[in-house]
């Protein structure tokens, strides 16, 4: 079996596919990933194929808020609200999609796939998929949570008919061949009306030999550790306001959701250790208690935390849910606010709507007294160690292409 992958994005939506390439790749299959250039790095030393050509994040953002010059010079007046239900449309159905894919398919057709495998917010794979009569399937994704299947159907029919492909007529047409998660059914992070996934256990790790810093490792006992980030995808998403793309609508400032977690957690009598993202930190003020790194080891942080602070991010969230670790959540863009309601919904954790060193406090506080929240954790977390391995995802992708070919 051959299977063509498609990334874009941030690290979190290679962490995604990763998994599942790497495990078809050591099943006998050979495997070509299109990514982004400075996601290639991801996938660097295992046994996929890499091809840096897929689009940025700023390349993304030019080709959405080029449709805005597109309908003013054909007199378009009627003003468009971009909210965050348009943002994550436009993000699988801009015109991005059709340059991409003119870009993409000749390697396609070169690699002569069996199997389209894509990061669930990435749409170019389905366009693909539908001009070479292959099946399609989506991997765990924040971006699929909060995408409107019907609202995004108008914008990818354009796009199909830009490259020469007949326009569907059902909202599901970006699932025919179903999808991939990695949270039970019960404890689903989906927001609109989507096939049922199938769902597996995720690795605990994504790669093997790390160990903690010895300054991790000797933290003691004597109190519980608090694991607190901001996201990898931050630092892209503000550096994009020096190439005149503004921020997504509604994003707070990340340095200050920063000065609010670390100033929260210094007034707690707990360990704490903070991942910036490379955000500075001039006047904020950094207890003795908490220790403050660019990056963290944060699997293996989460394996003996006992709260983890976050944006929000999918990939995040599904990692504190496999170890067993309640949350306290300050979403930032995209499917953050999403995930930090439904998270509170789930009896899984906090949504801070009080983004100051007072309000992450009383969270955590709050997480680490509360009966009702811990229970919940401790049923999603033995119902994801119930399900399937990434073995039965490799067989389940076997079936896809086999029912396929028989057809």
């Amino acid at each position: 079996m051959r299977v063509f992958c498609t990334v874009t994005g941030t690290q979190g939506h290679a962490n995604e596919v990763l998994p599942l390439a790497r495990a078809l790749a050591a099943a006998g299959h050979d495997v070509l990933a299109t990514v982004p250039e400075h996601l290639a790095p991801v996938f660097a030393g295992s046994p996929v194929a890499i091809e840096p050509v897929m689009p940025t994040i700023p390349e993304i953002m030019q080709a959405i808020f080029s449709m805005r010059d597109r309908r003013e010079a054909r007199g378009e007046s009627e003003e468009i609200v971009v909210d965050n239900r348009l943002q994550m449309i436009l993000w699988g159905g801009g015109p991005h999609i059709t340059t991409t894919f003119e870009r993409i398919l000749p390697i396609a057709k070169e690699f002569a796939p069996d199997l389209v495998l894509r990061d669930g917010g990435e749409l170019t794979g389905v366009l693909i998929a539908e001009a070479l009569g292959i099946p399609h399937v989506s991997c765990p994704s924040g971006p699929t949570n909060v995408t409107d299947p019907e609202g995004l159907l108008p914008f990818l029919n354009e796009r199909r008919t830009e490259v020469g492909l007949v326009a569907k007529d059902t909202p599901w047409s970006i699932y025919p061949h179903g999808r991939i998660d990695c949270v039970p059914g019960d404890f689903s992070f989906v927001r609109y009306d989507v096939p049922p996934a199938f769902a597996y256990q995720q690795p605990a790790a994504l790669g093997g030999g790390s160990s903690l810093p010895v300054e991790l490792a000797g933290l003691s006992g004597d109190r519980p550790l608090v694991v607190a980030s901001v996201g990898s995808a931050l630092p892209t998403v503000m550096g994009m306001k020096s190439q005149g793309i503004e921020p997504p609508e509604g994003m707070l400032d990340p340095t200050e959701t920063l000065r609010a977690i670390i100033e929260g957690l210094s007034a707690l009598d707990v360990h704490a250790v903070v991942g910036t993202a490379g955000f500075p930190l001039d006047g904020i003020e950094i207890g003795d208690n908490v220790v403050v790194m660019e990056w963290l080891p944060q699997q293996l942080l989460l394996e003996c935390a006992q709260l983890f602070v976050t944006h929000g991010g999918y990939g995040g969230v599904r990692e504190a849910i496999r170890q067993g670790v309640p949350m306290v959540a300050l979403p930032q863009f995209g499917d953050h606010l999403h995930n930090a309601q439904r998270l509170a919904e789930l009896n899984l954790g906090v949504h801070v709507t009080e983004v100051t060193p007072e309000g992450v406090a009383e969270a955590c506080r709050q997480v680490l007294s509360d009966e009702r929240i811990a229970a919940g954790v401790r049923t999603a977390h033995r119902q994801m160690l119930g399900l399937p391995d990434i073995d039965d995802v490799v067989a389940y992708l076997e079936r896809v292409v086999a029912e396929n070919a028989a057809v």
